[in-house]
């Protein structure tokens, strides 16, 4: 394997894990090792943060609000655009670590990258668009109107799936809105983490920018909860399991603390009785085998109407016949490997509990091994028939198994298995009839924070609010308005008035 693309991002074998721009030192001795799963050979290592480098962490980001958030919304833009030309110049080596470490495809990896140069357009346009209302006062001479300030410290929780991109959507939106930003990065992909750091901190550098608007912190659980119970941070972005999220959301809540939080998903696509066959199997398809199913939008289930099920059934295992599965960085192939051994582990368990639960594997799933398959992450993509109160349907595993459901009637029969699972973050139809189109998106129709027409379940454009409703989290991240949640809102009212009158026609003389 040609590794040179380490050294193009600043990567050594050993690499600090705690970075406050490139100075600190590993004072905790101690490191985590990364381990490709598409050839089972070191990568590099990665210092874990120390409770004093954390402090330091801390301390050195809470100075650099104090000046980042005097410097103009459109300044901060300039800021972000030229990460982004940095990114651009540094696409194909970010985005070949990315398939190294996490076992992505090369095509999703350089997507993850564009999905941050994207997400920095965006954020350059939003540091000019950072909008208060105004509103009329109830009182003569008085002026009312809202504005938005930034929060300071946020700190974020990212997963091995979505190394890079998740990070950059919420610290580009939150450096415009004029927050300084800590980063917990997956100890799956630490790597990512500091490369990332290490582009930015160019940037910061060049413009005489404090290092401390943008740090990286690493380690287990352990340093996560030094994050969510620090008042110093004021809002937690987490991204992970749903049990992971609980655990951040009451911690951060019993601080009366802000979070966001997207954690699980058990995405269903609907496909009636009108739906173009073709369009099922390219949104299908990729939904359950991309990232090797390890995308919080993958597609768990499929929802067929019984007029369409055997075709749906027969061009399904079809497909899958011609999945290529192998060496993500190689473009011929479809899918990589499972991030580690513990994620296989959770797939034979799932491929067993299948069969426990009366499910039935049309397309059999199992371990690959022999030349290629060294590092023992790879599996084969699995379809199984079963029925949708199986329990094992409603449990999300990070994994390729893809559950073929039968349903009949109208189409409330299958809304209402689609939404009866806990989770509900990315939904689908495929349908030619304007009226089921309609229905799915209505107020009555999926209860989930996506929801589309004859595309699938996975990924999403940057320009629209991402995340999910129930044990998805709630949270709202990228797009749309979601950087209201990096800021604090604050009502101004001026009197110009040469007298004080109350609200609501109060009196009060003294």
């Amino acid at each position: 394997m040609n590794t040179s693309f380490l050294k193009s991002l600043g990567l050594k074998k050993k690499n600090n894990g705690t970075s406050t721009g490139l100075k600190s030192t590993a004072a905790s001795k101690q490191y985590i090792d990364s381990y490709s799963p598409v050839d089972g050979k070191l990568i590099g290592s990665v210092s874990v943060t120390s409770k004093k480098e954390y402090e330091k962490v801390i301390a050195t980001s809470q100075k650099a609000f104090e000046k980042w958030r005097t410097i103009p919304a459109p300044q901060r833009g300039e800021i972000v655009r030229q990460y982004g030309e940095e990114l651009r110049k540094n696409k194909d080596a970010l985005g070949k670590l990315v398939s190294y470490e996490m076992g992505k495809s090369l095509q999703e990896g350089w997507g993850e990258v564009q999905e941050m140069i994207d997400i920095c357009d965006f954020a350059v346009g939003l540091s000019r668009q950072l909008y208060g209302l105004t509103m009329h006062s109830e009182r003569p001479a008085h002026r009312m109107y809202e504005q938005w300030h930034p929060l300071g410290i946020v700190g974020i929780i990212s997963a091995f799936n979505f190394p890079v991109a998740v990070w950059s959507w919420n610290s580009m939106i939150a450096m415009v809105c004029g927050d300084v930003c800590v980063w917990k990065g997956s100890e799956k992909a630490p790597m990512c983490a500091v490369a990332c750091q290490n582009l930015l901190h160019k940037v910061l550098k060049a413009n005489k920018i404090p290092e401390g608007v943008s740090c990286i912190i690493n380690g287990d659980y352990k340093v996560g909860e030094w994050m969510t119970t620090d008042k110093r941070i004021p809002l937690i972005s987490a991204t992970g399991s749903t049990r992971m999220g609980k655990i951040v959301a009451a911690t951060v809540g019993a601080r009366l603390g802000k979070s966001l939080l997207e954690l699980g998903g058990n995405n269903a696509i609907i496909i009636t009785p009108s739906a173009d066959l073709e369009i099922v199997l390219g949104g299908a398809v990729f939904g359950a085998i991309g990232t090797c199913g390890q995308r919080c939008t993958s597609t768990r289930r499929l929802i067929v109407h019984e007029s369409m099920y055997d075709k749906v059934k027969k061009a399904l295992a079809k497909a899958y016949k011609q999945i290529k599965i192998g060496d993500p960085l190689n473009p011929k192939n479809h899918m990589g490997p499972l991030i580690d051994k513990d994620a296989v582990d959770a797939y034979k368990n799932t491929l067993s509990e299948i069969k426990k639960q009366g499910g039935k594997l049309i397309v059999n799933g199992g371990v690959l091994s022999g030349r290629g398959y060294g590092s023992g992450c790879y599996v084969k993509p699995a379809i199984a028939e079963i029925a949708h109160d199986a329990q094992i349907v409603h449990h999300e595993t990070f994994a390729p198994i893809l559950y073929l459901i039968k349903y009949s009637g109208d189409l409330k029969n299958a809304i209402a298995i689609q939404n009866e699972v806990p989770q509900g973050l990315s939904s689908a139809i495929m349908t030619n009839s304007m009226k089921e189109a309609e229905h799915f998106l209505s107020a009555y129709g999926s209860d989930c924070g996506i929801a589309n027409v004859n595309i699938g379940t996975s990924g999403a454009e940057i320009g629209g609010a991402f995340g999910g409703e129930k044990d998805t989290g709630g949270g709202r991240e990228s797009g749309s308005d979601s950087w209201k949640a990096y800021m604090r809102r604050q009502t101004n009212t001026i009197n110009y008035s040469d007298t004080v009158p109350l609200a609501q026609g109060i009196k009060f003389d003294f």
